[in-house]
């Protein structure tokens, strides 16, 4: 645990060798990097925290102050802990809050992986309308059913990104846990869209980066994530076949070997 001015962060560290800080989505904790970390054997510093809301971390955020520049404030504070520069790695909205701190620029970075990272407003500035409304459509009926006293309003956006049935086939401690923290992700995402993104903002990262997408996962998310890739200069887009939203649960040892792949070639100067 971090104990910072602004409320406890939560840190936790295993393995040796080159440092990764490895940032959850929304929805859960640190934990949720386990089974990809199992894939390594020891073989990388695994440093792993939770977002603003979730797990031990305190959030910063209010209904009339959501900037995502409070999640990556709180994110840059893990690298410092760390000893950057770091690789860093995010997941979901985990990977919107590692671009944002890509963009800050106030911590030393020596690559950058995002996983689905829901920029949707650079769908709307690259001109992707389609693509743009899927998110839009669905975040707004998740809202008003929940605003409505739906206490499962979050499986809607759950399945929007994994498939129907995703929801009801989390074990019941996971989906209490997603249940119980819908007012945070509603939170993250207006977070998410209040974060201004084009390929001209993108186009500032100047490190090695890799975005990874599941192959079955959303269309507009799979659009999302080859613009992410084709804005960043030099960056590489992988796509795990049979995959959707949730890889790295669903997907551990693909989205390891990924992951492990890209860090290599990074610490190599390739």
């Amino acid at each position: 645990m971090i104990e910072d001015a602004l409320g406890p962060i939560d840190y936790d560290e295993s393995g040796s060798g080159p440092t990764l800080v490895l940032v959850p989505g929304s929805c859960s904790t640190g934990a949720a990097w386990r089974p990809t970390i199992a894939g390594w054997d020891g073989r990388f510093r695994s440093v792993t925290t939770s977002l603003l809301g979730y797990g031990g971390t305190a959030e910063r955020r209010t209904p009339d102050d959501g900037s995502i520049d409070h999640e990556a404030a709180m994110l840059e504070a893990v690298v410092r802990r760390a000893g950057a520069p770091v690789h860093l790695v995010g997941h979901s909205f985990g990977g919107l809050v590692a671009l944002t701190v890509a963009l800050r620029g106030r911590v030393p970075l020596a690559s950058l992986v995002v996983m689905e990272p829901p920029g949707v407003e650079l769908l709307r500035t690259s001109g992707a309308a389609d693509a743009y409304q899927s998110f839009h459509r669905m975040t707004a009926d998740y809202f008003a059913a929940f605003e409505g006293g739906d206490t499962d309003a979050i499986a809607g956006m759950i399945d929007f990104y994994g498939g129907a049935g995703t929801f009801a086939s989390w074990p019941q401690r996971v989906r209490d846990y997603a249940v119980r923290t819908t007012p945070v992700n509603i939170l993250d995402w207006r977070s998410a869209y209040a974060c201004t993104l084009s390929a001209a903002t993108l186009a500032a990262i100047a490190i090695p980066t890799l975005v990874v997408c599941g192959g079955t996962t959303h269309p507009a998310m799979r659009h999302l994530a080859a613009l992410v890739a084709r804005s960043i200069p030099g960056a590489g887009l992988a796509t795990i076949e049979g995959a959707a939203h949730f890889m790295i649960a669903t997907h551990a040892a693909a989205s390891a070997d990924l992951i492990a792949g890209h860090v290599r070639k990074a610490q190599a100067g390739l």
